[in-house]
């Protein structure tokens, strides 16, 4: 007769309990943990995990952004992701704090990789921007006392009397004496006053412009700066505007396009009038072979009776510009000629619009882009710090000095 231990019994069914216990709860924390993760996958999709190493390449199609920061959906099987997201967030927003100082922490390009920038840039398209007063009016008193545009932007009979000796921005060893006729050329003074434009924008011609939709906006502004007579022709209407205020004529395109404007007089006439009564801007005092070809263009104007003036850099203004700028880590041969416009856009505007200024081979969500809107042709290597500056350009975004456009515009 076998026997049976009654106590073994009650073991056996208490580590059933036990058991069936241990497998109800962790069916209850498995759960909560599943709970927790779609909510921190809805808030992650939500700020786009750029800071964990997600890149929004990986969506390009779906999701896109207006230069406001409004999501444009691509397709609705993405889209119910972001159902609840209306953007632009709030520029005090603390999410929107936390975007700006993830630009602004990084003190030197080479503190990170280039698509480490560009996800920083495309995170802070979902806010706001508006003008820090604050810091606008701190930097423009720092531009007011390094180079004063109001006063020395261009060569007037003001700042440049007649008999002056004129120093050279790159050859400083010539000095181009200022005769009856030289200064007869200059405006008696500046034509335009510090905070006088309440917008302004300035153009420059990369092609991250191409599609951008600009035109309207760039068109809405108060005044608006172009960089060496670029196309404005209904091809590129839509993107880049037509208005212009001042356009900037680099010599080299006189010489090349025109020849020296010796025999291509007429030609170079019809150029300009495409934009119409816009100011025509030289930097005839760059180095000694500027001079002869800058002065020929008001002659040429004068001999078709155009309305348009034609002002001269200062070249004091140019050297205060360069070393200012190489202050704040741009070293280049020469400073580009947007950046020049923007300096002094900076003084002479209360608020600064730029476009089409990008330095990179794509746009921030990685698509290969041309380097200009209007064809592909690349700089002489080594002669500008394009990237420099436009690294300069998206910390003053993100301090709200300025605003820097480089998604499609969503004006009018």
């Amino acid at each position: 007769m076998g026997y049976s231990d009654p106590s073994s019994s009650r073991d056996l069914l208490g580590n059933r309990t036990l058991f069936f216990i241990f497998i109800c709860a962790f069916a209850v924390v498995t759960l909560l943990q599943q709970i927790l993760y779609g909510r921190n996958y809805l808030k992650r999709g939500l700020q786009f995990s750029w800071q964990s190493g997600e890149e929004l390449a990986n969506w390009t199609g779906t999701f896109n952004f207006t230069d406001d920061g409004a999501l444009k959906s691509g397709s609705d099987t993405g889209t119910r992701y972001f159902e609840f997201y209306e953007g632009p967030f709030e520029y005090n927003s603390t999410k929107c704090l936390e975007l700006r100082q993830d630009i602004i922490e990084v003190k030197v390009l080479s503190m990170v990789k280039q698509t480490e920038l560009f996800d920083r840039w495309k995170s802070l398209q979902m806010c706001k921007w508006e003008m820090n007063v604050t810091e606008a009016n701190l930097f423009k008193s720092t531009l007011s006392r390094c180079c004063n545009a109001p006063a020395f932007l261009f060569t007037t009979q003001k700042n440049t009397p007649l008999g002056s000796k004129l120093k050279y921005e790159v050859d400083t060893s010539g000095i181009f004496h200022i005769n009856q006729e030289i200064f007869r050329m200059f405006p008696k003074d500046m034509p335009y006053y510090r905070s006088q434009f309440k917008k302004c924008a300035v153009v420059g011609n990369g092609g991250i412009l191409k599609d951008s939709r600009c035109g309207r906006e760039i068109d809405s502004a108060d005044f608006v700066f172009r960089c060496n007579l670029p196309p404005i022709s209904e091809k590129y209407t839509v993107d880049v505007g037509v208005k212009t205020d001042v356009v900037t004529v680099n010599p080299s395109i006189i010489t090349e396009r025109f020849h020296k404007l010796e025999k291509w007089r007429k030609p170079f006439y019809e150029v300009l009038q495409v934009y119409e009564n816009a100011s025509v801007l030289l930097p005839a005092f760059y180095n000694t072979r500027n001079t002869d070809v800058s002065i020929r263009v008001k002659y040429v104007l004068d001999d078709f009776e155009s309305q348009q003036a034609v002002y001269y850099f200062h070249p004091q203004y140019l050297i205060n510009v360069s070393r200012y700028w190489l202050s704040q880590g741009v070293r280049a041969k020469r400073i580009s000629t947007g950046l020049i416009l923007v300096t002094a856009a900076l003084e002479l505007c209360e608020e600064v619009h730029l476009f089409g200024f990008w330095a990179f081979p794509m746009n921030p969500s990685g698509i290969f882009i041309t380097h200009h809107y209007y064809d592909n042709v690349k700089p002489r290597p080594g002669f500008h710090a394009m990237p420099s500056e436009i690294f300069n350009f998206l910390h003053m975004h993100s301090k709200g000095i300025l605003r820097v456009h480089t998604g499609t515009c969503s004006c009018c």
